[in-house]
């Protein structure tokens, strides 16, 4: 079997699903994830709660 002589020089795209976008908003999410968290801990609350969407009366 023969092998390739030559390679496609392939670039990331700018826009779309590519590994910088994907890993951006995985740390968005994580962060606010943590910040949902301390708001429930702080307030004793739940975010929706917190929020006035929900009355927990």
């Amino acid at each position: 079997m023969t092998e390739p002589t030559q390679f496609p020089q392939a670039t990331d795209p700018k826009m779309g699903f590519n590994t910088y976008a994907e890993r951006l908003n995985g740390r968005a999410a994580m962060i606010g994830f943590i910040i949902a968290i301390a708001i429930e801990f702080v307030t004793h609350k739940g975010l929706l709660a917190w929020l006035g969407l929900i009355d927990i009366s």
